[in-house]
């Protein structure tokens, strides 16, 4: 490795290695979006890219962007190819690989699309696709071909153009009350961009609530300003989902990030996906669950990873993700127990296997431990016609 002079350090848990800068650049996100890793040449300054490395960042020129932020690249082990960040942001030659039923976009974001960026799956909610942009382009995302692919994107018409039409469809059904912008990540805007957008969402009567999807508090925490914060908090009620994959991800910046949410009245919650060698085992989810825990995210979601093209190696089979949920029912608190999902194109089905087992004289109970109970149908009523 070369370039920029390094030194090594530790946060709460995970070992970091950073760059010799003033701590006012390091804290300023925009320091950092200017300096983003987007070619093997700046990569060499943080790993020693391997041959596989190598070949697929040959491989994905033309087809895949891909970028790091220096904070995210600070977290990934400079000398092993399997460190479970530097797999999430380094191309690798999986993305190549074509896979059974692989498509660009298995959720059916462009059939619910009804404006340039509003997405109308759910009878009550809307997502607002408001950029393509990300700050890293994490390898395993679901919308690959829209923020990703050189040639993809799921806008009809171009992204800097004007939102009127997404507030007025909005607007003229009173049924959405519930408002997620995504992308991209709706944080690659500066605070004015994103203002304008919220108070346009605000001034619409039947709109109660406003969601705001981002991995910045994992990528980039030092996004997560308290300018940032204020703005937010003049347009409550306002949720955060984010999204940890990995406990290296938990440093003491994302922790300050959350907090600096939490404290301006902005609940976090995280949606974790399940993927293949970087946190399909019990033990690191266990470990990632607690540790969100204690920085007080609540998790939400487990998704099972999305057969994407060019992610498709990520996937586990759904027996792996039954094995994990299995192995978090019961060993942790119950509120740190996501909800274990499937999205598809008729909505997010949850998949965990059930504790209970329906017989002709009521109901069969286990619990974590395998241990069983049979519940009379006579004591504890199984259909509404039995209930006294």
């Amino acid at each position: 490795m070369s370039g920029t002079p390094r030194e090594t350090g530790t946060t709460a848990g995970p070992t970091f290695i950073r760059p010799r800068v003033p701590e006012a650049q390091w804290n300023d996100w925009r320091w950092h979006m200017r300096r983003r890793i987007t070619n093997i040449e700046k990569a060499r300054q943080w790993i020693n890219v391997s041959p596989d490395e190598e070949k697929a960042i040959a491989g994905v020129a033309g087809r895949y962007r891909w970028s790091i932020t220096p904070y995210y690249a600070s977290l990934m082990d400079p000398d092993d190819p399997l460190c479970p960040v530097r797999q999430q942001a380094v191309p690798a030659t999986g993305e190549l690989v074509e896979f059974s039923g692989a498509e660009v976009d298995p959720v059916g974001d462009t059939f619910y699309r009804k404006t340039n960026r509003v997405v109308h799956k759910y009878p009550d909610r809307v997502i607002m696709l408001v950029t393509e942009a990300c700050p890293v382009y994490c390898r395993h995302c679901t919308r690959k071909f829209h923020t990703t692919d050189v040639n993809g994107t799921y806008f009809r018409d171009d992204e800097g153009g004007s939102f009127d039409e997404d507030l007025r469809y909005i607007a003229e059904h009173p049924e959405i009350r519930d408002v997620l912008l995504t992308g991209g990540d709706p944080l690659s805007y500066q605070d004015g961009k994103l203002e304008e957008i919220i108070s346009g969402l605000r001034a619409i009567p039947s709109v109660e609530i406003v969601r705001i999807g981002t991995r910045f508090p994992v990528l980039l925490p030092q996004r997560i300003t308290d300018e940032l914060c204020a703005m937010l908090s003049r347009y409550h009620p306002v949720w955060l989902n984010t999204h940890f994959n990995h406990p290296k991800e938990i440093t003491e910046e994302a922790t300050a990030a959350v907090d600096r949410l939490l404290r301006h009245g902005i609940p976090v919650g995280n949606q974790t996906v399940l993927l293949r060698g970087i946190n399909d085992d019990v033990a690191t989810m266990r470990t990632l669950m607690t540790e969100l825990l204690r920085i007080r995210v609540r998790p939400y979601y487990l998704y099972h990873c999305d057969n994407v093209t060019g992610v498709s190696h990520f996937m586990t089979s759904v027996e792996k993700g039954w094995e994990i949920m299995e192995g978090l029912q019961g060993h942790i608190t119950g509120f740190g127990v996501p909800q274990y999902v499937l999205t598809t194109k008729i909505g997010k089905i949850p998949i965990a296997q059930p504790y209970f087992t329906p017989t002709p004289d009521g109901l069969l109970l286990r619990n974590y431990r395998g241990q069983q109970m049979a519940v009379d149908g006579a004591v504890h009523p199984i259909t509404e016609s039995d209930a006294r």
